[in-house]
């Protein structure tokens, strides 16, 4: 019962938080969903041990079929959307299918290496991808009276997109192919003993994950008007498994708190952005030698002890 009231309070707040906030802060709130989005469906691929450096590479898929159909097709948002993220997911398909004989740090390199070959399709080839500058001009969502070009609007869509997209994330991972997909990560080989097809469900992880990615880089795109290469690059992924080892991967929950907690140490550190790169950098060696559970785990631990103290104090009396 407290777990649904103390969700429908976040909703709440959130939706009434264009209200009393500024329209730069309505913008960074927009930013922070599409990174929610982005970083629960990176953690889906983690579930069952894998670690990849080319999820930025299936938003940025999602990014370019958007901008393709919307510009040159005159396609409407809803198709756009929906073809953004089955484009993201193929390319996933195709990406991880190499990987599959791989593991670990294997598993790691080759995802980056196939990721940049993707990436540099964009940089070389001008025409229709716009070359290392990218492409302008991606029309703004055209829906009925509603004008998405203002932050308010846009906002609201985002906030739709993220509740039904974290919602389908959850239950994937409360579900039967989320209990397999962490069994494979506990033990692979007992995994493949008692029947489980591990690369299956290793591919299908992968290219769910590489399909919400690509709705991620649906909602930057029509946002910024302008995509460009460099916004897909290994070093944006290296924010990504910031976020996401800071919020740590032993529960859904873990990689919100990533992206809440780095959001909010990026824009307290704007005024020094030359800096920001090593004081990232020092978190991350932080987390993973202190800390390797991530944030996460910190709250598991307090919740653990002081369930201990409850049941302490009961025996007493």
């Amino acid at each position: 019962m407290i777990r649904y009231l103390t969700a429908l309070a976040v909703l709440a707040g959130f939706a009434i938080m264009p209200e009393v906030i500024g329209e730069y802060y309505v913008e960074i709130m927009i930013l922070f969903m599409i990174n929610l989005i982005l970083a629960s469906s990176f953690r889906l691929i983690t579930t069952c041990g894998d670690w990849s450096l080319s999820h930025v590479v299936f938003m940025g898929v999602g990014a370019y079929a958007t901008a393709l159909l919307a510009k040159f097709l005159g396609w409407p948002f809803w198709g756009t959307v929906l073809l953004g993220g089955m484009a993201s997911a193929v390319i996933g398909l195709a990406v991880v299918f190499p990987l599959l004989r791989t593991k670990g740090f294997g598993f790691f390199i080759g995802s980056f290496a196939l990721g940049e070959f993707v990436r540099l399709i964009w940089v070389k080839f001008h025409f229709p991808f716009g070359g290392p500058r990218g492409m302008i001009g991606i029309p703004s969502i055209e829906l009925s009276d509603i004008d998405f070009y203002e932050a308010t609007p846009y906002y609201y869509l985002v906030l739709l997109f993220t509740i039904g997209c974290l919602a389908v994330l959850y239950r994937i991972d409360l579900s039967r192919t989320g209990r397999v997909l962490k069994a494979i990560y506990a033990d692979e080989d007992l995994s493949k003993c008692i029947g489980i097809n591990v690369a299956r469900y290793r591919a299908m992880a992968f290219s769910v994950s590489a399909f919400f990615a690509g709705i991620a880089g649906v909602l930057l795109a029509h946002r910024l008007g302008a995509i460009d290469p460099k916004n897909f690059d290994v070093n944006t992924m290296v924010y990504l498994v910031i976020w996401v080892v800071v919020g740590g991967v032993g529960s859904f929950w873990g990689p919100l708190i990533g992206v809440a907690v780095m959001m909010l140490v990026g824009e307290a550190a704007r005024p020094l952005a030359e800096w920001r790169p090593l004081l990232f950098g020092g978190i991350l060696i932080a987390f993973l030698t202190l800390l390797p559970g991530g944030l996460d785990s910190l709250m598991s631990k307090v919740r653990e002890l002081l369930d201990r103290r409850t049941a302490d104090g009961t025996k007493e009396n």
